[in-house]
């Protein structure tokens, strides 16, 4: 049974060592004082680690619950496994030990050791099962349609046969989809309604114990029967704490993790934390309602992002911390981003222009047409009202009317799935990924990261073949050229990459996974961290 309001366990970051008892002795002092510290760095556990958030409810934390967003899955990836994991240095092995490519096919051979967070045993049934029952109930995460079916060889191994060549498929499926227990989703006809104890039996390193959505508070207990070893963290905490008092929290104790702005991160280090940057993998981006009037025109995109100063969105809203997008989406320090692409510096004149050649003329403030002024409403949350009153002020210096509507994420998220919308900021990470996250974020994907812009031939199946492009060097071909056509036509607007830091008081190994955790996500939270 999931509990409310329970007791903490311990202090917060509090160690407990098995360490031999002192013989007392001075002349073997020194040599025992050595052992025991070598005891208590390799025995050492954790009772509670504190890690700090600010938003805090990311959703319940099932494969079918949780928000569908980076935050949202790491909650759900503590309790549930996929076949494939990532690292600091990039794939190693998880519910499979190993796996080979044959043809169009992938053979995972599993684990014999890993057993259900219910005593239950993981058998090759369950790899089958969930990948049926995700193309019934797609996971939102994970496409279902790139598997054509699967086959359990024997009890531990399992072959998984695709629709056609995939070359991202180790990270975005294997890597990503969490494997269900048959014995209990089998029953489950509608899995988001699902939110009993039983829709949280996982075979991760940790159990949830409390989720307060209310205070967007969540406690994790470890597993101690968890496959690759009992986790050295025995309860992991999120509480929520924002982005400015992130510093003071780490620095009084109450968390022992969180994101800082980067302006705090010298101060931190200097202070004894462990700072980390990571790349710029995290994109600010305004979203553009291509299928309305007239948004739908290539060039009145062009004249938007020609109004918008993004460098002095970089120094003004970023404080100088981050770099201005590319056209292309992929960061510049990204080793596919493509240069060679149009860069819409910062030219209202030109943004004047476009506007005339469609038919505006300037009257006073603001652009007209048939007597109309040219006026549209900008989403934006609590998070980005900053760069949103700056866009605001950029493009009515142009002469657009703009107004700002502010809401959370999740009612956003929900107008621009909806189409009801004609412009948002959103932000979101995934960007060092696999470059499949291009396909995802211009045609079909996240629906509200994503432009769905199938307009463009040409770009569709540009992106269809660069998914399915097994040779490196061509498939870098095909993403430059991917770059290219979205700078020509700007579905969505990118407008800078902020850089990201992690502080954390070294009770354990923290890092940025290497090209993110499981599809891309860039935050510093690997749950091997908390393993070993």
């Amino acid at each position: 049974m999931i509990r409310k309001n329970l007791p903490i366990k311990g202090t917060r970051g509090a160690l407990s060592s098995k360490v031999p008892l002192a013989l007392g002795f001075a002349v073997v002092g020194l040599l025992l004082l050595i052992f025991c510290n070598m005891a208590a760095a390799s025995d050492e556990t954790i009772d509670m680690f504190t890690i700090a958030d600010p938003t805090g409810d990311w959703g319940f934390p099932s494969p079918y619950g949780h928000y569908p967003r980076g935050p949202g899955y790491i909650r759900m990836s503590l309790i549930f496994d996929t076949l494939v994991w990532k690292d600091q240095n990039g794939y190693v092995p998880a519910l499979a030990e190993s796996w080979q490519l044959e043809d169009d096919a992938y053979v995972f051979d599993l684990r014999k050791n890993a057993t259900w967070q219910d005593g239950e045993p993981f058998t090759a049934n369950d790899v089958v099962f969930t990948i049926d029952y995700t193309k019934e109930h797609p996971y939102p995460l994970v496409s279902p349609k790139l598997v054509k079916s699967a086959e359990a060889l024997d009890d531990y191994t399992v072959k998984l046969y695709l629709n056609g060549s995939y070359a991202p498929f180790i990270e975005m499926v294997a890597g990503a989809l969490p494997i269900l227990p048959e014995h209990i989703y089998s029953n489950v006809a509608n899995p988001a309604e699902f939110l009993e104890d039983e829709a949280l039996t996982g075979m991760g390193p940790f159990k949830l114990v409390d989720y307060d959505r209310a205070q967007g508070t969540y406690l994790y207990e470890a597993y101690d029967d968890y496959y690759l070893g009992a986790p050295k963290v025995k309860q992991l905490r999120f509480v929520k704490v924002s982005n400015e008092m992130a510093a003071a929290a780490l620095e009084k104790g109450d968390v022992d993790a969180a994101t800082v702005p980067p302006e705090k991160a010298e101060d931190l280090g200097v202070a004894g934390f462990d700072v980390l940057r990571g790349s710029h993998d995290g994109i600010t981006k305004l979203m553009v309602n291509h299928r309305k009037e007239p948004f739908s025109d290539a060039r009145f995109r062009q004249a938007l992002y020609y109004a918008i100063d993004r460098q002095a969105l970089v120094d003004t809203v970023l404080r100088g911390y981050g770099i201005i997008a590319s056209p292309g989406l992929l960061a510049h320090d990204n080793d596919l981003c493509n240069p060679n692409v149009e860069t819409y510096d910062y030219d209202p004149a030109r943004a004047g222009e476009l506007l005339e050649e469609l038919g505006y003329t300037k009257d006073g403030q603001y652009f007209t047409k048939d007597g109309e002024p040219l006026e549209m409403e900008m989403l934006v949350t609590a998070t980005d009202e900053r760069a949103g009153e700056m866009i605001k002020q950029q493009l009515e210096q142009t002469g657009f009317k703009v107004t700002l509507r502010s809401l959370d994420s999740k009612a956003r998220d929900s107008l621009v799935s909806e189409w009801d919308f004609d412009l948002a900021l959103n932000s979101h990470g995934g960007m060092g990924a696999d470059p499949e996250i291009l396909s995802r974020l211009i045609g079909e994907g996240f629906s509200f990261n994503s432009a769905r812009y199938f307009e463009n031939q040409e770009l569709n199946d540009l992106l269809s073949r660069e998914v399915s492009e097994m040779d490196p060097d061509r498939r870098k071909e095909l993403v430059d050229e991917v770059q290219v056509l979205h700078a020509q036509d700007l579905p969505m607007l990118p407008l800078y990459y902020a850089d990201s830091c992690w502080a954390h008081d070294g009770l354990i190994d923290m890092y940025y996974t290497k090209r993110g955790i499981a599809m891309g996500t860039p935050i510093a939270q690997n749950k091997q961290s908390f393993v070993k």
